[in-house]
């Protein structure tokens, strides 16, 4: 039987495109149409659905592989903040799910932000599933419930990881600092080596040192500049070079401003962003401007993807370590 690997709230494709440089490829399930197009456009392939209303007993013994980046925009620093107000209540989902309690319709009438809810669904499929695998990823101030879940999972046979990387460690040139966890069946997890430095490191006994990180001015063939941020005003906003990695890219960055020595300010443009993200320069974005930016800030960048799949992938000759 051919099992599949899952890619809850695959989005445009960040997950699909790191398997795809690993040689492997993803069923994603997505409910924006934006994004579905574009994975469409991309070779990906999709089924258009509500993940928290999807059923999992038909995915049972079929999936090697469980991905999983849940909307973030409650619990980032950019959105409202709603997820905060909500954590406790997605605590107890993850508790009651543990339990074998789906308590998720009752819950998500009390949360500020329904959408907070959705952060536990990774838990409710892996549970009921049991996959090989698992690899998620969110805003930082979701780690706390990736380490709830690590418990939980620990519980049924997984060893698990959680932790913090910094995308520009993994050669992105973009300071992105995402939570992470792993899980699996089959090997003692641990997070991927970084390759990069934010100064170049001299060779040593061990081998080559880290290089630098990659500036935004490499990853678009500036030779200076920088970028003006500006939110959804028309005036300030604060200014980062282009001679380092760019700061966070979110849907804000479409109100993005580069100035480049020698030239007008003008926007960022999508393919622009999408580079920044690591997506190849004609990675095929649908919908308008603002969906395009929507897409590509809410994307895992495909380098970092790769790294961290490259650590569940394939079984290591590892012992299991035992959950205490």
């Amino acid at each position: 039987m051919n099992r599949h690997i899952i890619d809850l709230f695959a989005g445009p494709g960040g997950w699909s495109e790191g398997l795809r440089r690993l040689g492997r490829t993803d069923i994603g399930l997505e409910i924006d149409a934006a994004a579905c197009a574009t994975r469409a456009a991309a070779g990906h392939h999709t089924i258009r659905t509500d993940v928290a209303a999807y059923p999992t007993t038909p995915l049972a013994g079929k999936v090697s592989g469980l991905i999983g980046s849940a909307p973030c925009q409650t619990f980032s620093s950019a959105g409202l903040g709603a997820g905060g107000d909500d954590i406790a209540l997605c605590h107890q989902g993850l508790d009651d799910l543990a339990s074998g309690r789906d308590t998720r319709a009752v819950l998500r009438t009390a949360c500020v932000d329904a959408r907070s809810l959705l952060a536990v669904e990774p838990l409710r499929y892996a549970l009921d599933i049991r996959p090989d695998w698992v690899a998620l990823e969110e805003v930082p101030s979701v780690e706390p419930l990736f380490d709830h879940m690590a418990r939980v999972l620990r519980t049924v046979g997984y060893s698990t990881w959680v932790g913090i990387l910094n995308a520009a460690d993994h050669g992105i040139p973009q300071t992105r600092r995402r939570a992470f966890l792993l899980a699996s069946t089959t090997r003692q997890v641990a997070p991927p080596e970084a390759t990069h430095a934010k100064a170049p490191e001299p060779e040593s006994l061990f081998g080559p040192g880290r290089a630098a990180w990659t500036t935004m001015a490499d990853a678009l063939g500036l030779s200076s500049g920088g970028v003006t941020t500006r939110g959804e005003h028309t005036g300030g906003g604060n200014r980062f070079t282009a001679a380092g990695p760019a700061w966070t890219l979110t849907g804000r960055a479409r109100s993005w401003k580069l100035s480049i020595e020698s030239a007008p300010e003008r926007e960022l443009t999508a393919t622009e962003a999408g580079i920044l993200q690591d997506f190849p320069a004609d990675y095929p974005w649908a919908g308008s401007r603002t969906k395009q930016f929507e897409q590509i800030g809410n994307a895992v960048p495909p380098g970092l993807a790769a790294a961290v799949l490259g650590t569940v992938l394939e079984p290591a000759h590892l012992p299991l370590a035992v959950a205490a």
